[in-house]
Parts: structure tokens; C-alpha cells; sequence
């Protein structure tokens, strides 16, 4: 039936294609990241950790505005909801420009931290509105088909953020070391300023995105009554029902975080691997990288016309598990290329899983949705676990921390995905624990 399907209807056409744009918009706030680690990296002078803060301080705020964004969207909708989050993602781009003049590492944070909290509420709105806007029995391969231009964005971003905000002037421990103290600020100032020019263009862009959804009608999605109509109210605490949808959330904790990792050091890891790689030239692998997530999203989204979605997400999470044991175990061009390929095999995942988690959820979908978005938190945990193990070790030994979390996306490929609780079922369940 899934094969089926068609993608959508055409009365969703002009509102699909409106909110995959969406997808292609917050790539920039995530994927800009992989660079920026690396940028303010020189700018600041950081180790390893302290660079992965960056990580951690923007999927920090994914996690802290995913519930607000859910409760938003269930009493205004999913426009008014969209409309905050682009608002909130404009303002945190343009405070980017006031941080590089102060050159204050804790005001980037914020900046980031405030992108994301607008991000969050695109995710929680366009990932469940998309699988709504068709038949049900299609639902996971329009969601890979708009995240697919997610990917787009991804390659876009990191080309033209390696262009724009990687300087390519780079200094040993020792030049920096023997710099006078002005000749030292004078060059991580202008590091630091590199990023006022793109990060003005990206505040531009989020507000006419703003005005384009303001000037259009999208139609509100109702989703399944079932609950409601037994005298059961929507809480937060129903959806913990849904045995799937917590493995769900679970397995997308690993998986975003284990993207996060694997990308947020893949310049780091290709100078460490290949001794004498420039920074732009390892931005390259990155690159790459983003590339082979851009075409897995599109095969995919084409493979599972005769594939079924947690099958094939098996194959996929199989996929990255050997590339990963390559990157542990072996040397030279070999574990770069493999960190390349892993690019491939992450592009599903994410809204494999999303949807696949919200399967038979009815009207818990914003709050489940909600819960998936706050999963997201896996992007902030990850990269500062590998990279207090890069300090302490090599960042080679660092990616056995994605290798774990793959391990859990494979099971809940195999097994942990399938719906254990039905909408009817979990309204008798609610409405008989409320019975003292």
C-alpha cells in the first residue's frame, strides 16, 4: 500500500511545497555549525570541548523551546507557530554581528542558543504538518522527500560557509606563541568579524521566508478525534503511552547526536588523519560528507517505493555501523573516506524515524512531535563527549561514541518501531488510570 500511495494530493501541492522550503531554510542554522566549530576555534583559541560548546549551547535550545513550541502549535496552529520560529531564528542571526564587535565567545552562544529555540519550532510545526498533507500510507517517503531538500541546504551551507567565513589563515602553537599581544587580538578580531557579513544575509532570509508564509494560506490539519471524543484530554503524559514513540525518541537522541559528532569533527579528524590537510581542504571531506547525505536522501526517499521504511532504515543504520569500525580501526585515506560515506547512511535516519514514531498517534501527534524535537538535545551531548575524549586521547577514538548510538538505531529498526498501543487503547488506558 505504501508503494502504492501517492506522495501527496493535489490539494496539498502549493502547501507542501511551501513548508519543504522550510526544510531547505534550517539547514543553514544547523549545518553552519561544522564550520563555525572550526572558525571560532582559531578566533577564541579552543580546545576540542570548549569548541563543541557550540553544539551543545544551539541543540540545548532545540531541547528547551520543543514543548513551548508543541503547546504553541496546539492552541494557534501550525502557521502562527511557523511565523514565531522564523521571527526568533531572524533575531538570533542578526544579534551575531553585535557579538563578533564585543568578540565575547558567551554571547555567540546565546546568539546560536536563540537560532535554534526558532528552529525548534519550525521542526515541530513542518516535520508532522508534512506527514498530514497526504495519505498516511505514504507518509514516510514525503517526509524523506522534504528533508531531502534539507540536505540540499546542508550542501549549500557548508560551501558557502568555508567560502565566507573560514579565512584559511592558520598559525601554529608556536607562531601564535611568539605574537605580540596585539598582533595576537588584532588577528582573532578579525576572525571573529568574518561572520557579520553571511550572518546579516541569514537574519535577511529568515524574515522574507516570514513574509511569504504571513502572505499565504495554509490549510490547519485536524488530526484523528479519538481521544478527545472518549472525554480524554490531550496531555502531555498520554503520548508516554506509546511504547514506540518513547523508543522512537530514544533512537533519535542517538541518531542526532551521533550526526552532530561525526560532522562537528570531520575537519578536525581529516588534519589529525592526514597529516599537512589544510583547514580548507579538510572542509572538502565535509563537504563531501553533506553531499553523499543529500543523494542518500533522495534514493531513499526513491527506494522505499519498494522498500519498506524500517528495513531499510536497518540497512542503512547496518551501513554506518561498519564505516565506523573502519574509522576506528584503520589509518590513512581510508577512515576519511568512511567518515564521507557515513554521510550516505545518515540521510534517512532522521525522518525515518520521526515518522515511523508517530505512527497511530492521532491527536498526541504535536505533543509526540514534540517529544522527537526535544530528542534533538543528542546534537548537544555527543560532540562534547567526544570531544573530552579528543582531549584526552585522539579524536580518532572519539567516533566510538557514534558507533554506540548506531547500534540502538539498527535495533529500532528491527524491532523497537512497531506500535505496541493503538489511539483507541490508549484513551481507555488514560481514562482508567483517572478512575481512583
Amino acid at each position: 500500500m505504501a508503494a502504492s500511495a501517492p506522495i501527496t494530493e493535489r490539494r496539498y501541492v502549493v502547501p507542501l511545497a511551501l513548508v519543504t522550503s522550510l526544510f531547505f531554510l534550517w539547514a543553514i542554522g544547523v549545518n553552519i555549525n561544522d564550520i563555525l566549530i572550526q572558525h571560532l576555534k582559531k578566533a577564541f583559541g579552543l580546545s576540542d570541548f570548549q569548541s563543541s560548546l557550540i553544539q551543545s549551547a544551539f541543540f540545548g535550545g532545540y531541547f528547551l523551546a520543543a514543548l513551548p513550541a508543541g503547546w504553541l502549535m496546539q492552541r494557534l496552529g501550525y502557521k502562527r507557530g511557523i511565523l514565531t520560529g522564523l521571527l526568533i531564528c531572524a533575531t538570533g542571526a542578526f544579534l551575531f554581528i553585535p557579538a563578533a564587535s564585543i568578540r565575547v565567545y558567551g554571547f555567540f552562544l546565546f546568539a546560536l542558543f536563540l537560532v535554534a529555540c526558532g528552529q525548534s519550532f519550525l521542526e515541530v510545526a513542518a516535520n508532522p504538518y508534512v506527514t498530514t498533507l497526504g495519505p498516511a500510507e505514504s507518509s514516510e517517503r514525503r517526509l524523506n522527500l522534504a528533508q531531502s531538500f534539507n540536505a540540499m541546504g546542508a550542501v549549500m551551507i557548508a560551501l558557502i560557509g568555508s567560502r565566507f567565513i573560514l579565512s584559511g589563515i592558520e598559525h601554529t602553537p608556536a607562531e601564535l606563541a611568539a605574537m605580540t599581544q596585539e598582533q595576537l587580538l588584532r588577528y582573532r578580531m578579525s576572525e571573529a568579524n568574518m561572520v557579520k557579513t553571511p550572518y546579516l544575509f541569514i537574519s535577511g532570509i529568515f524574515l522574507f521566508v516570514a513574509l511569504l508564509i504571513f502572505l499565504t494560506k495554509l490549510p490547519e490539519i485536524k488530526e484523528a478525534r479519538g481521544v478527545e471524543e472518549s472525554g480524554t484530554s490531550v496531555k502531555l503524559r498520554g503520548t508516554l503511552a506509546f511504547g514506540h514513540l518513547i523508543k522512537g525518541v530514544i533512537a533519535q537522541f542517538f541518531y542526532v547526536g551521533a550526526q552532530v559528532g561525526v560532522a562537528s569533527f570531520i575537519i578536525r579528524f581529516a588534519e589529525y588523519t592526514l597529516p599537512g590537510t589544510h583547514e580548507k581542504m579538510a572542509a572538502h571531506y565535509l563537504q563531501a560528507h553533506l553531499a553523499g547525505f543529500m543523494i542518500g536522501r533522495f534514493a531513499g526517499s526513491a527506494l522505499m517505493q519498494k522498500i519498506a521504511p524500517p528495513k531499510l532504515l536497518g540497512l542503512f543504520a547496518g551501513g554506518s555501523l561498519l564505516c565506523l569500525l573502519v574509522v576506528l580501526l584503520a589509518s590513512g585515506q581510508a577512515p576519511v573516506w568512511s567518515i564521507v560515506l557515513v554521510g550516505f547512511f545518515h540521510s534517512i535516519m532522521f525522518p525515518t524515524i520521526f515518522a515511523l514514531s508517530l505512527k497511530d498517534l492521532g491527536r498526541y501527534t504535536k505533543l509526540g512531535s514534540s517529544l522527537l524535537v526535544m530528542s534533538i538535545i543528542g546534537g548537544a551531548v555527543v560532540p562534547v563527549i567526544m570531544g573530552r575524549i579528543s582531549d584526552a586521547s585522539n579524536i580518532q577514538w572519539a567516533f566510538i561514541v557514534p558507533l554506540i548510538c548506531h547500534a540502538y538505531i539498527f535495533y529500532f529498526a528491527v524491532s523497537g518501531y512497531k506500535p505496541s498501543l493503538t489511539l483507541n487503547r490508549a484513551a481507555s488506558t488514560i481514562t482508567a488510570s483517572q478512575v481512583p
